[in-house]
């Protein structure tokens, strides 16, 4: 496969790649806007920063994988690649410790005034009687919104260091998930608002989105304790700034922020941020997940998604449906041998029974194959006797479906 590397990877994951017999070309000059005429001629593109538009996606005459090498897809026009039947993953859960590490340092450093105190010394002032005014974090009520794989780490860190740790309770909770809340000591509160009002600190751990926009507003702050501190590491977008700026100049809220709504595009640059500057605001410069374990464990996840891809295999798809439209799974068992399966999809598409989802599995031996076909349609006594009576079929039987009654 030809891999087109629009942003950095650490070397040794493209050493990998190129190994297994890939091509791979790294241009980092790559912009949104010239991506469209370079991206023709691969079959995978790798970015993390750089954005994917619909433009782009347009152009490729035979990309089928974009790999976001982090946790979010709001660069890419996820959408119209589904529309293009391109494939969208990311690399989820592998900053997670690093932006957990993050957000207890902003937890400790509000808390022992580390930034204002280190640019008083700085410039030669002594100030400790100001500085001695902390109140500490154990014993403290965490609240964290937000109970994926970032937020529990940062349950279990702020768990060691002594905090009580509540979360929102919430249905569909994978198991995993519920046994490490468990093990860790996290407490569930009825709802956000009991939450919030608990809490001495609150860590946002949400994903990018249009139900998080502004997620955090003049309502949420008020519903927080008027001295409670705010930690944000997940999205600038999460907070409704001019609320927040409002809170900070009325209350005795404090924030430890990672990120902006509107940061500079490029490492360096300007921001024109009064969030920033402001002097109850411990900041960091969107560097959560910019640490060198964390990037390196992000360069082998992104390995290992290309390489699943090339094996056939799809891992932490974005743009797959969910549920896909069907109404009954066909089970056909059969002889492996070349073309059964080709029989089978024909009588299909000649009921216009479309294929949702469709796998087929080789006994040992090779001898034998069951193919699983998901379809939407109706499927009825007559088909399943044309669909047995094709050679090499063993047997085909209707699961989980509304199968119709025959003549």
């Amino acid at each position: 496969m030809r891999i087109l590397f629009a942003d950095s990877l650490a070397e040794s994951a493209v050493g990998r790649l190129r190994a297994g017999g890939n091509e791979c070309v790294a241009d980092h000059s790559l912009t949104a806007e010239s991506l469209p005429d370079r991206i023709a001629g691969f079959d995978v593109l790798v970015v993390r920063s750089t954005k994917v538009t619909a433009a782009a996606l347009e152009a490729a005459d035979r990309l089928g994988l974009v790999v976001r090498a982090g946790a979010g897809t709001n660069t890419i026009a996820v959408g119209r690649a589904a529309e293009l039947g391109i494939f969208v993953c990311n690399v989820p859960g592998r900053n997670a410790i690093a932006v957990a590490e993050l957000a207890i340092g902003l937890m400790f450093a509000v808390d022992r005034h580390i930034a204002p105190a280190t640019a008083d010394l700085r410039s030669g002032d002594w100030n400790k009687q100001t500085y001695s005014q902390a109140r500490g974090l154990f014993g403290a009520t965490l609240g964290i919104i937000g109970m994926g794989a970032i937020g529990l780490e940062v349950a279990q860190r702020a768990s060691a260091c002594g905090l009580r740790v509540l979360t929102e309770a919430r249905a569909g909770r994978t198991r995993e998930t519920c046994r490490r809340m468990a093990e860790i000591g996290v407490e569930e509160a009825p709802d956000r608002a009991a939450l919030l009002a608990a809490s001495d600190i609150v860590s946002v751990h949400v994903p990018s989105g249009e139900d998080t926009v502004a997620m955090v507003d003049a309502e949420f702050l008020a519903a927080m304790k008027p001295d409670a501190v705010l930690i944000n590491t997940s999205r600038g977008e999460v907070v409704d700034e001019a609320a927040l700026l409002a809170a900070l100049d009325a209350t005795g809220l404090r924030a430890g922020l990672d990120v902006f709504a509107d940061e500079p595009p490029a490492g360096v640059g300007r921001i024109r941020s009064a969030l920033a500057r402001h002097p109850k605001v411990t900041a960091t410069h969107h560097v959560g997940a910019s640490t060198a374990q964390a990037q390196s464990a992000v360069a082998e996840g992104t390995v290992e998604v290309i390489e699943a891809y090339r094996n056939g295999v799809v891992l932490d798809c974005v743009n797959l449906g969910q549920a896909p439209k069907r109404t009954a799974t066909l089970s056909v068992r059969h002889h492996d041998r070349v073309g059964v399966l080709a029989c089978v999809l024909q009588e299909l598409s000649r009921r216009h029974l479309n294929v949702a989802n469709m796998q087929n599995r080789i006994f040992s031996g090779s001898e034998a194959a069951v193919a699983a076909i998901e379809v939407a349609g109706t499927i009825d006594d007559e088909l399943l006797g044309v669909l047995s009576a094709i050679d090499h079929v063993i047997c085909v039987s209707v699961l989980d479906a509304h199968t119709a009654p025959g003549p």
